[in-house]
């Protein structure tokens, strides 16, 4: 199937001659791979509502899953105008398409990799860039938003474990994430990030349901 091309249409700002060599492969590589695997089935998947197969590990293979995260933690250690004009192609494709990765990328690699502990970063960063890992990032909630002044969220320090306790939601990945970056407050009021796995103890993530738009990406909860 074929769709419209973009080499006729005019670059008003000179964009081009701001980018590399290397900036404009990368961009091109992403666009061909948009119109061979996402547009052939993107309007199938959002008028369904389900999300494209396989998707994270497929942008895991073209490199979209951060990849400004160093090599030696799995990403390829490119610059932010190269994440910027993945995001932007795949954005060009469906906005949920781009979700799914650039939540992926900036809320969940891009912390851990600069927060996380040494053990964190070898744990899950190789995965999450190859797409064998989904993750998410638990910071809407359902009576605030995305203020993190009112958030009801919280956890305590139980000496061997952290117990945490709330609900988030419109959280993209949720359904499908194995891994979750979850902002609360501590006993003080201070907001910090805690990395949940699935199947730990109290942790769901139901879908919502019947969305108007990014409906080829799985949203829900984080309860």
């Amino acid at each position: 199937m074929s769709y419209y091309s973009l080499t006729s249409i005019p670059d008003y700002y000179g964009i081009d001659s701001l980018l590399t060599e290397e900036h404009k492969l990368i961009r091109q590589s992403v666009r061909d791979w948009v119109e061979s695997f996402v547009m052939p089935q993107i309007d199938h998947a959002a008028q369904n509502h389900t999300d494209i197969p396989n998707l994270m590990k497929e942008l895991g293979k073209i490199g979209a899953l951060g990849p400004y995260i160093p090599v030696e933690y799995g990403g390829s250690g490119l610059d932010q105008i190269s994440y910027g004009l993945i995001m932007q192609e795949l954005e060009r494709g469906d906005s949920a398409v781009r979700s799914a990765a650039s939540v992926q990328s900036s809320l969940v690699m891009f912390p851990i990799n600069e927060f996380g502990s040494e053990e964190q970063k070898r744990k899950y960063l190789p995965r999450l860039a190859a797409g064998e890992m989904i993750g998410s990032f638990g910071l809407t909630e359902p009576n605030h938003g995305s203020d993190p002044g009112s958030m009801e969220t919280n956890f305590k320090d139980m000496g061997d474990h952290y117990l945490l306790n709330g609900a988030k939601m419109w959280i993209t990945n949720s359904p499908l994430c194995d891994i979750a970056v979850v902002w609360a407050k501590n006993e003080e009021g201070k907001v910090q990030g805690l990395i949940v796995e699935r199947g730990m103890d109290g942790f769901t993530t139901p879908e919502t349901h019947n969305k108007w738009s990014l409906r080829a990406s799985k949203t829900g909860e984080l309860v």
